[in-house]
């Protein structure tokens, strides 16, 4: 069952917000029809017929976790609670399907979507260390 066969991606926050939280929406809806919440299952039911073997390779070997290749039949952990992961992964659909590098995809973004479309959780980025040019609060003029 697809949630809706017409999924336009592009390199935009906006677009990373939808994403974000038809992630969580497919993850309720599986479970509540008690499928597993997998890389290859959340492809096939976003992208129907379209996900096809080697788009879903193609996804899993770009959307590394601690430089490894995510599983396609892996079970996903819950994206509010673990989102470096689904972080990855959002990271690779996009840049597999806008035909970008991997590395172009607009990381900041990303990351503020996620806190937009779970506002209760922890930003993703809060504990990267402050660049030295950037004042710390409190400091400066």
């Amino acid at each position: 069952m697809e949630l809706e066969t017409k999924l336009e991606l592009d390199n935009t926050q906006e677009c990373f917000v939808q994403l974000w939280l038809r992630l969580e929406r497919t993850r309720r809806l599986f479970g509540a029809q008690h499928k597993r919440f997998c890389i290859r299952q959340v492809l096939k039911s976003w992208f129907g017929l379209r996900a096809t073997d080697d788009f879903i390779w193609e996804v899993c070997h770009r959307a590394l976790v601690d430089d490894q290749p995510q599983e396609g039949w892996n079970e996903l952990p819950t994206p509010m609670l673990y989102p470096r992961r689904h972080r990855e992964f959002l990271r690779a659909i996009v840049a597999v399907k806008c035909g970008i590098s991997f590395y172009r995809v607009n990381l900041k973004a990303l990351d503020s979507a996620y806190s937009i479309a779970f506002p209760g959780s922890t930003p993703i980025n809060i504990n990267k260390k402050a660049s030295p040019l950037t004042p710390l609060r409190g400091e400066g003029n």
